[in-house]
């Protein structure tokens, strides 16, 4: 599974031969949006945020693994959440005014979701993998060294669906915190078919939160390490969703 993001040396090793791409990367420049689109930004930030807060009110929640956060917080650790595109919509209301800073991309759809997640007590750092990256993950590791969780959509901005990306393992390398991966799964849903398969419960639908044991890196992880903890990251997510997801089936 190839790994898509490295970090510049205040963060992490960086390979010689990817020095000369690292230009995109730690760009910080907003991108220019017309009037137009700026209009479609306020007026989809605006509904999300409303829809999210009225949607949200009426869930019926069912939690599973809380003690993994707490066992965390315990350890006087800081979350690196980690979570599916295509659940941002509940996971923003679950976890809403917790001050956690999520990696928000610097195209259309993050600058409206940036403004939505603000107004729901999130922080932003703005980069995704392919523009930005670098730059967000060193905001992010001064954010949880300022006492703050932080949050990644692990197979954002633009997929592919449900393959995750190693900006969290790389961050926990360095800072030392945990990787917190969770799951949620609404039994009555619209479910869209984008590259995300994005899902808006219903109202009053239940919704089952699955959340995983940390994962730690030691902060002197070789290659090796760095790759294994990599892929068990992506086995508990995949291991999440497919519990989560099929857990309505026997209902």
């Amino acid at each position: 599974m190839a790994r898509s993001m490295s970090l510049p040396p205040s963060l992490g090793d960086e390979p010689a031969e990817r020095k000369t791409r690292r230009g995109s990367a730690f760009c910080s420049d907003r991108r220019q949006f017309s009037i137009w689109q700026r209009l479609q930004i306020f007026v989809m930030a605006q509904v999300s945020t409303w829809l999210i807060y009225v949607t949200g009110k009426t869930l019926r929640w069912e939690s599973r693994g809380d003690e993994n956060l707490e066992a965390i917080y315990r350890a006087g650790k800081r979350a690196i959440f980690t979570f599916w595109h295509g659940r941002i919509f509940p996971a923003t209301w679950y976890w809403r005014k917790r001050g956690i800073v999520v990696m928000t991309s610097q195209n259309f759809d993050g600058e409206y979701i940036a403004k939505c997640i603000l107004r729901h007590g999130y922080g932003v750092a703005r980069g995704s993998s392919s523009r930005g990256g670098l730059k967000a993950l060193l905001e992010m590791a001064s954010r949880l060294r300022g006492g703050s969780d932080v949050a990644f959509t692990i197979d954002g901005p633009r997929g592919p669906r449900y393959i995750a990306k190693i900006g969290p393992i790389l961050l926990a390398k360095r800072t030392g915190n945990a990787i917190f991966c969770f799951h949620i799964s609404v039994k009555y849903r619209i479910q869209f078919n984008n590259w995300d398969h994005s899902q808006i419960p219903l109202p009053f639908s239940p919704a089952l939160i699955l959340k995983a044991p940390p994962i730690y890196v030691s902060r002197d992880a070789d290659e090796a390490e760095v790759d294994r903890k990599f892929h068990h990251m992506q086995e508990v997510l995949d291991q999440l969703r497919r519990e989560g997801d099929s857990y309505w089936d026997s209902q």
